[in-house]
């Protein structure tokens, strides 16, 4: 059950952008679907995903929907989708829903979701 913290974000992306507020509630109902223990938090303007620490976050922005994954320059990059060049993060932006098939968003979820070690 979100937050009222969530809820507020996800209402202010809902009046921006009823696109894109669609878009990132499908992330997250993917996201959390993944596992159990997984839990989200508002964090550096978007959504924090973790299991057992940060995993990814969803960050909503004018034209797109971002993607991160706090480990992504550690993921296997199969399908050629992470963009970004620093040191540990990598993301992918997604304007539609139809993007979540086509980049293989469940593929690099599960992906960083594993890299995530339990401690």
């Amino acid at each position: 059950m979100p937050t009222d913290r969530i809820s507020k974000l996800l209402e202010d992306i809902r009046a921006l952008d009823p696109e894109r507020f669609e878009l990132v509630q499908a992330l997250r109902h993917i996201i959390l679907g993944l596992d159990s223990s997984i839990s989200e938090e508002v964090k550096y303007g978007g959504l924090l995903f973790a299991a057992y620490k940060p995993f990814c976050g969803i960050f909503s922005y004018t034209k797109h929907v971002s993607l991160e994954f706090s480990a992504g320059a550690s993921l296997l990059d199969t399908f050629k989708v992470l963009e970004g060049e620093g040191r540990l993060r990598r993301h992918i932006k997604l304007t539609s829903a139809q993007d979540i098939a086509q980049k293989h968003v469940n593929d690099y979820l599960l992906l960083a979701l594993k890299a995530s070690p339990k401690p």
